[in-house]
């Protein structure tokens, strides 16, 4: 087996933790050996989830939480017990949409990126570390690292710091060292990088195209300074890096485009050996069809672990998956001794969350109460909220709105767009500034508008980052409901203002719209930040992250 110091960095493990490590490694048996290789999604009730576990008994999972916290804490209370090592307990803590449903309403990276501030990203992260770490998760699969550049990108959106490496790097920097400071092994995302392909690697293996250099300047400072910070975690990610592969194979051809999850290249050369990355390698879910594009799952399914992944990423049928292991193992493809390296990394970093400490705290539903219904929490929260919303433009001079110059609104709205919900949430912002006295009319399809009825049209968007939807983009035709009201546009008639809660480039689609406002997130708090600016008693403070404008001079006017 190759040598992993777990002294050092980033496990720094005792005596006594490298002890435990290699002696519970050592006591599994093979097949279980090769459990603790997955992570699966827990979705089901807690009752259920905690006997699909009890028959697996895999080395973690990624727990979509319900909102009965009760019977959440009871889960997590009898979790260690399901398997023969304690669990990790992993989610995606990006902040707005993406929140635990009990916890505190955060803004989303591109929000904080907006503010600017790191003390507040600090803030923030160290909110969401506690109260996750309060109901049981130790593992996150942030931060989320990915560069914000090619802007029709509808995975990267709103989970990246932005566009700029050195506001990504110390917002990413901050939310390591809080997350960590507070029990929840943080992970950098997506390996080897994405931002510069604006497909979607949930739909088709994307290509970072950067040249060395270029990948050095960007990714490759973002993942050295990470590596530096001490992170516990890198997610392995379905992107090919062509020119990375070529620089040591220059015939290389579809090989070239190999993932990331299935390439020795990448994993263990680049990542392993140049970064010196000694922490644990986590694939991105396995069900997606930029993994799923290279072969049958019997033979990706082991490429994975042989290719430099420490853990498999979520599973359709995890006793399949674990058969083709077993039968890898068998056959010679995937070596005893690359498994319990592997396993080896899980142990270690399971220790290093001091989950194998007979005396560790464990999730109690009082103390958790009391933790997420801590009223400093939500005021630090929504202090931080409120520098958020960013004015990107407002060449008419609209803003600030008043009942007495704009008193009758007509609501243009696509509500708030998520990735499982069946149908767009309705929104909260209508309902805000019709409590301050304006009258709010919400256009439906079919509606005939007549101009001289209203003294403002609002355009209201909240689609945040989506999986599996390629594109985000201003559907006029759905948004009227038909051709003709998809090509009216009203700003000469009337004054026009168009606010987005989430996907920041909407200006690529409506250019000429005079007074425009990106938000970034669409939770309750961020709504009425974005009120409240509007009506003029709060500053615009936030700076754009991104180039709203998509490269374009024309939206400027």
């Amino acid at each position: 087996m190759a040598a992993i110091d777990l002294s050092a960095a980033p496990f720094n493990l005792d005596e006594a933790g490298m002890e435990w490590v290699h002696e519970t490694r050592d006591a599994l048996s093979p097949r279980d050996k090769l459990a603790q290789l997955f992570t699966l999604l827990s979705r089901e009730a807690p009752g259920e989830a905690l006997e699909a576990l009890r028959s697996f008994k895999p080395g973690g999972i990624t727990r979509i939480y319900s909102g009965e916290l009760t019977a959440e804490i009871e889960m997590m209370g009898q979790i260690d017990a399901v398997g023969p090592v304690p669990m990790l307990v992993s989610a995606d803590l990006e902040g707005s949409r993406m929140s635990l449903p009990f916890g505190t309403e955060v803004p989303n990276p591109l929000g904080l990126a907006a503010v600017d501030d790191v003390e507040a990203t600090t803030a923030i992260s160290t909110i969401m570390a506690e109260e996750a770490a309060a109901v049981g998760l130790n593992w996150s699969f942030t931060p989320v690292i990915d560069i914000n550049k090619a802007w029709q990108s509808a995975i990267v959106g709103t989970r990246s710091y932005g566009s700029e490496v050195e506001r990504i790097e110390r917002h990413a920097l901050a939310q390591i060292a809080a997350f960590q400071a507070n029990g929840v092994a943080a992970t950098v995302k997506h390996w080897p990088g994405v931002g510069f392909d604006d497909r979607d690697q949930h739909l088709v293996t994307t290509v970072n195209p950067l040249s060395l250099d270029q990948w050095e300047q960007n990714f490759g400072r973002l993942y050295r300074a990470a590596i530096e910070a001490g992170v516990m975690s890198v997610m392995s990610a379905h992107i090919a890096w062509p020119a990375f592969v070529r620089e040591l194979a220059p015939g290389a051809e579809g090989e070239a485009f190999r993932p990331a999850t299935l390439s020795t290249v990448l994993n263990q050369t680049l990542l392993r050996e140049r970064l010196g990355f000694n922490g644990l390698i986590v694939s991105d879910a396995t069900p997606m069809a930029g993994f799923g594009d290279w072969g049958p799952r019997e033979e990706t399914i082991p490429q994975c672990i042989i290719a430099g992944c420490d853990v498999i990423l979520f599973s359709d049928d995890p006793v399949a998956d674990l058969m083709y292991l077993v039968k890898a193992v068998a056959d010679g493809r995937l070596s005893q001794e690359r498994v319990d390296e592997a396993v080896t990394r899980v142990l270690g970093l399971k220790a290093a969350l001091g989950l194998h400490k007979p005396d560790r705290r464990r999730p109690e539903l009082n103390a958790a109460r009391a933790l997420l219904e801590r009223r400093e929490s939500r005021q630090s929260a929504r202090a931080v909220s409120a520098r958020v919303p960013t004015l990107v433009k407002d060449v008419a001079g609209l803003l600030p709105l008043s009942p007495d110059r704009h008193k009758r609104i007509l609501v243009f709205s696509s509500g708030a767009v998520q990735p499982f919900a069946p149908h767009p949430l309705p929104l909260s912002l209508p309902n805000m500034l019709w409590r301050e006295g304006f009258e709010i009319t919400e256009y439906a399809p079919g509606m005939s508008v007549e101009v001289k009825d209203y003294d403002l049209m609002l355009y209201l968007f909240a689609e945040e980052t989506l999986l599996t939807r390629q594109r985000i983009f201003l559907n006029w035709k759905e948004l009227t409901g038909t051709v003709f009201g998809a090509m009216k546009r009203y700003w000469h008639d009337l004054p026009v203002l168009m606010v987005s809660l989430g996907y920041p480039y909407y200006l690529h689609d409506a250019p000429r719209v005079p007074t425009y406002v990106n938000a970034y997130g669409s939770n309750e708090d961020m709504q009425a930040a974005v009120a409240e600016a509007l009506l003029g008693r709060t500053p615009f403070a936030g700076t754009s992250p991104v180039d709203p404008f998509c490269g374009s001079e024309q939206a400027r006017y």
